[in-house]
């Protein structure tokens, strides 16, 4: 039909608002699958976390604030460091598709009870229990943000299980985890395995040993808060439960089931 001839047929501007609208979610869903497929071949240069730590450093004033980052190939890290993680993080990790419900509900259990203890002592809570897996983590990290308000945590929530059910989908299990201990941090501005073992003791990843391995892995629930370098007495605790585990999991040998 010709538009020109016939003013009236043209459609109108609000039709194409609703129909631009309409169209919003498939092409989120085409563009959202790209970048994950991309990202199972392509390293990541940086993810969103590394950006908005960037940012609240500028905003605060902190112009001289460096990210570490600097990729290794998993066969350049030394096997105990993706172990450790495995065995701190999601023991689960091989056999889940993305999302542990055991873990979830078990998490749910313990946090119920801790919030009842508090609320008995009249104290605030504190080190409750997280469920999510390796998988998630990789998400939340490459692609989205911290999300405190309520509505845009909820909202990152929605888009950390769309994202890790691409990463599930098309990517290998040695592929997801080579990447977490990539892009996990381990203090602050501190990303991947390799920057941790400049950074800490002046090494590459490769030569990191079981114990500091381990250290690694156990600041990864809060690591602006504790430190692998000089780790207190809560980490120095966890590490050594962390390479009970790694036993208890098939110690490095662990990583040839996931190819």
């Amino acid at each position: 039909m010709n538009y020109e001839s016939d003013p009236s047929s043209r459609p109108s501007r609000p039709r194409r608002w609703f129909r631009w609208l309409l169209a919003l979610p498939f092409l989120f869903a085409a563009a959202s699958i790209l970048q994950v497929a991309v990202l199972r071949f392509v390293d990541p240069p940086f993810t969103a976390f590394m950006a908005a730590r960037m940012f609240e450093a500028w905003g605060q004033g902190e112009w001289g604030f460096r990210i570490a980052y600097d990729w290794r190939d998993m066969e350049r890290i030394a096997p105990s460091l993706p172990v450790s993680m495995v065995a701190a993080e999601d023991q689960n990790f091989a056999v889940h598709r993305g999302f542990d419900l055991a873990a979830i509900e078990k998490a749910r259990a313990h946090n119920r009870k801790m919030v009842e203890r508090a609320e008995k002592r009249g104290r605030p809570v504190t080190r409750l229990r997280g469920a999510s897996t390796i998988s998630q983590q990789v998400a939340k990290n490459l692609f989205l943000w911290q999300g405190r308000h309520a509505v845009t945590r909820w909202a990152r929530k929605g888009l950390e299980a769309w994202y890790t059910v691409l990463i599930e989908i098309l990517w290998p299990k040695h592929r997801i985890l080579e990447v977490y201990a990539n892009v996990a941090e381990f203090g602050d501005g501190v990303y991947g395995g390799q920057a941790a073992a400049r950074s800490y003791w002046g090494k590459d990843a490769v030569r990191l040993t079981s114990a500091e391995s381990a250290r690694l892995a156990a600041v990864l629930p809060a690591p602006r808060r504790y430190s692998a370098q000089k780790p207190g007495p809560y980490v120095q605790r966890q590490a050594r439960r962390i390479q009970r585990q790694v036993g208890q999991i098939g110690g490095t040998a662990y990583l040839e089931t996931l190819r």
